[in-house]
């Protein structure tokens, strides 16, 4: 009896010991020397990440426990050859698991979850930011720690078990066994359940993130309720309903700013790849990145106080067409029961007389990309298989943005029909920022430098034509991008995007630093336009004078963060902590981020 006892302590507290040093080795590769992290750090982290270890050791202990159980009634029990297969498929797992998320977390910088499930569907894209070199290398270290965890489970397992005398008595002290298994795979005692903040302890997001069991991350986020409507209910409906009150109007007021001379315009809306302000100099960005775009700030309406409402390009294309809000723990363009319930730019185009297509260089089935463009009013899509075999493996995400932008100019410069409106994504300034374009030294601004090249190149030929006559161009990124990489996506800074409005349609040029998001540009453009706009609930018409109170609200994984001429707060979900306050002390911020995530999970539910 004893024996089983040993076994199950010990097959525990192993796979406890594996979870604890892959710890150290998630920090190391991923920068903690040049981040400064000290040796009690990496101790701290070990120590209290050590409860979420214990809980998803209990889980993969289940199984031996089990066995061992029915065991004590066998007279000779080859225990090893009946476990043999779920050890090794327990070390793979865990191995795949620990290499993933270490290799993602400087791409993404957040712990693995379910999330990634949303691009291995459409595996050249979801590997198109690496190297053949780095993917094989990272098989290599998994298939090596694999053999390695396989052995010492292995090692640790005895081939038979005898029969004991005792069987009731043992049955009933494994049965006690199994009640502490159960208190450890719980969480304790208390009221509260694992869960992922109970690690967090430091106000360094690294720090947290390195103490998240991945394998607990990634099986906790899949195991999420699809029931809306049922997440994140900080208030009762009253409550929520008054703190909500008067965010999103939906009536313009009594006047607008009119920045165009026409209310019929062919609207051309540029979506830039992460074409956040880091590299803008006039939003306080590196100097020389882009150049073009600088320039040309000057010619348009310049919305210099932009925030993008989420952190990928899935969920920042439909804040941007549907004016809706970007979600922490979901992507509504990967649900297609959801999205095609959304309002959209191109539909409302669309009922006016208006002919749409949209344009991406890249594979449009990613993400659920087609289905949500085609049900959103986009009459006609072109992508990467309309183009050469060359031109389409120009770059790792597909086509290059310099023949993307030249195929638009050659799509629009003759184009008579009229109106028209046109959306085009572009993907050149993106990992693994490999351009045909040198510049500048370093990689990444140089990609950026390539996009803005590009634009610039578009536009000055485009006023040539006469369709520049009655065009408005906006240009805007579908998110924000941090530089240098150390930043985390949680930083205000990340969100900080240009928005620009350029063209024949534009009466002059202007400077509009209002308070805004991303998903403002629908009903803003739809007000400009003369267009109803009360479909969209999440976007607000900052030309209007119904927009009184200025605020931007963003989210990130698992957060959000609300900004109001108060400061700026950022707020983290599952440890229901403040990582940001700026001034601090204002928890009237922290409400009303919280009553429009409330308000936004509430209204997708009822979709």
């Amino acid at each position: 009896m004893k024996k089983r006892i040993a076994y199950v302590g010990m097959y525990f507290f192993t796979l406890l010991l594996i979870f604890m040093i892959q710890k150290p080795l998630f920090m190391l590769y991923n920068g903690s020397i040049e981040k400064g992290i000290g040796f009690t750090d990496y101790l701290q982290v070990m120590a209290h990440g050590a409860s979420l270890d214990a809980t998803m050791a209990g889980y993969l202990t289940v199984l031996p426990f089990l066995v061992m159980l029915a065991s004590i009634w066998f007279k000779r029990f080859p225990l090893k050859k009946i476990l043999w297969g779920y050890l090794v498929l327990v070390a793979v797992l865990v191995s795949l698991v620990f290499v993933v998320d270490m290799g993602l977390y400087p791409f993404w910088g957040f712990k693995l979850d379910a999330s990634v499930f949303l691009y291995i569907d459409s595996p050249k894209e979801a590997l198109a930011s690496v190297s053949m070199g780095f993917i094989l290398l990272r098989l290599l270290v998994i298939l090596l720690l694999a053999a390695l965890n396989s052995w010492v489970l292995l090692r640790i397992t005895p081939a038979v078990l005898e029969a004991t005398r005792k069987r009731v008595a043992g049955t009933v002290g494994m049965l006690l066994l199994g009640g502490v298994l159960f208190v450890i795979i719980r969480g304790g005692v208390t009221e509260s359940t694992s869960n992922i903040g109970q690690v967090y302890f430091s106000n360094d997001p690294f720090l947290n993130h390195s103490a998240v069991n991945p394998d607990f991350s990634l099986l906790s986020s899949m195991g999420k309720s699809q029931d809306f409507a049922s997440e994140f209910n900080f208030f009762d409906e009253e409550k929520r309903a008054a703190l909500f009150d008067g965010l999103y109007p939906t009536a313009d007021g009594d006047s607008v700013v009119q920045v165009l001379n026409t209310q019929r315009p062919n609207v051309l809306i540029v979506l830039m790849e992460g074409f956040g302000g880091a590299f803008v100099e006039p939003l306080g960005g590196l100097p020389d990145v882009t150049p073009h775009f600088n320039r040309l700030t000057e010619e348009g309406v310049f919305f210099t106080n932009c925030y993008a409402n989420s952190f990928r390009t899935d969920r920042g294309t439909v804040c941007t067409l549907s004016g809706y809000l970007g979600l922490p723990t979901a992507s509504v363009m990967k649900i297609p029961v959801k999205s095609r319930t959304l309002p959209s730019i191109a539909e409302e185009l669309v009922r006016v007389g208006y002919r749409t297509d949209f344009l991406y260089g890249g594979d449009i089935n990613f993400t659920n990309m087609k289905s949500y463009l085609l049900s959103k009013g986009y009459q006609h899509l072109t992508a990467d298989t309309d183009f050469s075999l060359a031109e389409q493996t120009g770059n790792a995400w597909g086509v290059n943005d310099d023949i993307t932008f030249e195929y638009l100019y050659r799509r629009l410069k003759d184009r008579t029909e009229s109106p028209w409106h046109t959306a085009f994504l572009t993907l050149s300034s993106h990992e693994p920022f490999e351009v045909p374009y040198h510049r500048l030294d370093e990689p990444i601004p140089n990609a950026f430098a390539f996009t803005d090249d590009c634009l610039g190149k578009f536009i000055e030929k485009l006023k040539q034509t006469p369709v520049w006559e009655n065009l408005l161009v906006v240009c805007l990124p579908d998110h924000g991008f941090y530089y240098p990489r150390e930043g985390l996506q949680t930083a205000p800074k990340f969100y900080h995007i240009p928005m620009l409005w350029l063209g024949g349609a534009v009466k002059q040029p202007m400077k509009i630093d209002k308070l805004m998001n991303q998903a403002d540009l629908a009903a803003t453009l739809l007000g400009q336009l003369g267009l109803d706009h009360s479909s969209f609930a999440f976007s607000r018409n900052v030309l209007g004078s119904g927009y009184t109170y200025p605020f931007a609200f963003y989210s990130f994984n698992n957060g959000f963060s609300f900004r109001d001429s108060t400061g700026v707060t950022v707020f983290d979900n599952p440890s229901e902590s403040i990582l940001l306050d700026e001034p601090s002390g204002c928890a009237d911020r922290v409400d009303k981020g919280k009553a429009i995530l409330q308000s936004v999970y509430d209204d997708l539910g009822g979709r």
